[in-house]
């Protein structure tokens, strides 16, 4: 079985870890409703719209309403 001849520096072994931590932010675009941004194929969290119809009540009609 293999064994490390030497013990693995602190600075060594966090630049290995360090290539886990990285995360990619999703691409978003602009919602072809309201403009706001969003992550393409998923409804608008906004105004709840998906490929120009209504699909769910957006937080931007639950503010209106009062």
């Amino acid at each position: 079985m293999a064994v490390p001849k030497r013990r693995t520096s602190p600075a060594k072994r966090d630049m290995r870890r360090a290539a886990n931590v990285k995360i990619v932010v999703p691409n978003l675009s602009p919602c072809p409703k309201c403009s706001e941004p969003m992550v393409p194929h998923r409804v608008c969290a906004k105004c709840g719209h998906y490929k120009g119809r209504k699909v769910t009540e957006g937080s931007e009609s639950e503010n209106s309403g009062e």
